[in-house]
């Protein structure tokens, strides 16, 4: 039950709603700060429907940005620790961090191909798969279609986003 937590958000003046929610979308406050016109919000799925809404509206170059924020699977803002917290521990729960020199030197590789390929990195919400599930869709997804790819980016980072979001919310109905 998130009543509670729900409550706390609709309380929220804009700047203090973009702080608490502005990092469900990686370094892009932007989709909280549209979401707080929306407000107040009766549950969960709706403030969910409108986060999406705000991206899935936004413009083309607008989603393109929002891909681009987030970080290479694997990469080397991982191995520096130069993620954000939601990202550490994201690849981390599949193992990207605890991977040997043969298997960095692939992930490095289809990186690279599919960055230079379209334009931005891949993206999958990490906790919805495992780590040889993950190298599949990477493997898979680069011969994939730019368009095609940037609309299965955006829905995967609804669903990290979404991950996140639940995560906010039981830590504010934790609280007094």
């Amino acid at each position: 039950m998130t009543k509670a937590a729900i409550a706390k958000i609709n309380a929220l003046d804009r700047s203090a709603f973009v702080e608490l929610l502005g990092a469900l979308y990686e370094h892009s406050p932007w989709v909280a700060y549209r979401t707080f016109a929306d407000a107040p919000f009766a549950d969960e799925r709706e403030l969910v429907n409108s986060l999406m809404a705000r991206v899935n509206t936004a413009s083309e170059a607008e989603r393109i940005a929002l891909v681009r924020a987030h970080p290479e699977l694997a990469g080397e803002k991982l191995r520096t620790r130069a993620l954000t917290d939601s990202s550490m521990s994201e690849q981390a729960s599949v193992g990207l961090n605890r991977l040997d020199p043969a298997e960095i030197a692939e992930w490095r590789g289809l990186n690279a191909a599919y960055r230079e390929r379209l334009g931005f990195p891949f993206v999958i919400c990490v906790r919805l798969h495992t780590k040889s599930e993950i190298l599949t869709a990477l493997r898979r997804r680069l011969a994939g279609p730019r368009d095609k790819e940037i609309t299965e980016a955006i829905s995967q980072i609804h669903d990290i986003a979404r991950l996140r979001l639940a995560e906010l919310l039981a830590r504010l109905e934790e609280q007094p």
